[in-house]
């Protein structure tokens, strides 16, 4: 597995679709804060403004353009900046969407139409990585690059397609297609803005990015730095000054993260006991493992499974 689609597999991403959106302008839709999720909303039609929580200014969106808001911000979509907006919820009732077709609100021969294909993406809330947390606020592709991007077009295409349509199969279809745009999106803004930015860069350096790729393929192993360092192609001194540049945080202390999250889920999702999870991250020590799990998530391991399937179960 290659090393963004290792993380956002870590992630638990799971693509949802809301709905597909026939707006008449006048309109102005308020979207309230979510927690440990990246919202889009897509241009299939016409144009529309989109101003995030904590923005001085609003951005214009054309047709064929995408945008990711990718913490969960509230923000406002309206057909122009000055537009009044009303809640999500407003809008549905007052349009009598009822989940199926398309959400259509405004009268059709009042002003130009917006169609918008909306939805978000899911993450595991115990779940982090310094890839998602040095994101921008919002990805925005614009239709030129979406165009250049045959996947991401082809996959926007397929979403559009099958959106609110009816068609057997259509809503599982869009739902994972939805999640696949979110890769396709962060791997576009790693290849153009996201080179210049703090960690992200390191996913753009191919020497760093490959001993990210080694990591995560060998977690377990007892990796030294100097091992790190050869697989990298430099001294020892030059890459964990990089790497620790790049990442914001030295290699092994992104060892001990990954490995951290590589346990979380184990005792989460299987029935293997701590000193095996312990073993399968990279600790022949099971006093060891615990006192640094502890370190990252407040408990010990054992408590920690116990809390995690109470909460899952509701028992």
């Amino acid at each position: 597995m290659d090393l963004l689609s290792s993380i956002l597999d870590q992630m638990k991403l799971a693509g949802t679709l809301y709905f597909r959106t026939e707006f008449t302008a006048p309109w102005g839709v308020e979207v309230p804060r979510f927690k440990n999720v990246s919202r889009f909303h897509f241009v299939h039609r016409g144009r529309a403004t989109v101003r995030i929580e904590g923005s001085d200014s609003a951005v214009s969106l054309d047709q064929g353009d995408l945008i990711i808001i990718t913490r969960g911000a509230s923000h406002i979509l309206a057909d122009d900046p000055d537009t009044p907006a009303e809640t999500v919820d407003e809008i549905v009732t007052r349009s009598g969407f009822k989940g199926v077709g398309a959400l259509v609100y405004g009268s059709h021969d009042a002003g130009h139409e917006t169609q918008l294909i909306c939805g978000h993406f899911a993450f595991d809330p115990e779940a982090n990585h310094p890839l998602l947390d040095a994101l921008p606020a919002f990805i925005l592709i614009r239709q030129d690059a979406v165009l250049s991007d045959q996947w991401l077009d082809s996959t926007l295409r397929g979403i559009a397609a099958e959106a609110g349509r009816g068609s057997p199969g259509g809503d599982l279809i869009a739902h994972k297609l939805s999640e696949i745009i979110f890769a396709q999106a962060v791997r576009s803004h790693l290849r153009s803005e996201g080179q210049e930015r703090s960690v992200l860069a390191a996913f753009a350096n191919p020497a760093i990015c490959r001993v990210l790729e080694t990591l995560h393929k060998n977690a377990s192993q007892n990796w030294t730095l100097e091992e790190m360092a050869q697989i990298a192609g430099m001294s020892r001194t030059v890459f964990a000054e990089r790497f620790s540049r790049s990442m914001s945080m030295t290699p092994m202390a992104y060892l001990t993260h990954w490995r951290m999250q590589l346990a979380r889920r184990y005792l989460r999702e299987t029935e293997m006991a701590v000193i095996e999870v312990a073993e399968q991250s990279g600790y022949s020590s099971e006093a060891s493992f615990s006192r640094v799990f502890k370190k990252q998530f407040g408990t010990p391991p054992g408590l920690y499974r116990r809390r995690m399937r109470t909460e899952m179960t509701g028992a």
